[in-house]
């Protein structure tokens, strides 16, 4: 018999640590094209992974070399992520950036966090 040993969760709340909004955006008034922020629907700390080292390739042939996914803690009833919605991450390195929400799934490691997969915009 295989002896237990306890195993503690690839992802804990102390790795949290970069501040993520969700926001709705809504079109330009008028003539002009373009989208402008419309509110902020929810914010949080969370993790940012990007494309691993080993994936580098495999990335650059499906065009996702600049997707990120991001870890949150489950907003439960609270927010439920959308592809409508877009992401801002106040980091230095994603200061201007803004990604759009691709896909959200439940990290199967841990079923208290949200894993959210994004494209930069």
């Amino acid at each position: 018999m295989r002896k237990f040993e306890y195993k503690p969760p690839r992802v804990h709340a102390g790795e949290l640590r970069t501040p993520i909004f969700f926001y709705e955006y809504a079109p330009n008034q008028g003539p002009e094209p373009g989208e402008k922020e419309k509110r902020t629907l929810y914010d949080c700390m969370g993790k940012i992974d990007e494309v691993w080292m080993k994936d580098v390739e495999l990335a650059k042939s499906n065009g996702t070399l600049s997707d990120i996914t991001i870890t949150i803690r489950d907003p439960l009833k609270d927010y439920t992520p959308t592809d409508k919605h877009y992401i801002s991450i106040e980091h230095p390195k994603y200061k201007n950036n803004r990604y759009n929400v691709k896909h959200v799934q439940p990290d199967p490691q841990n079923n208290r966090f949200i894993n959210v997969m994004a494209r930069l915009v």
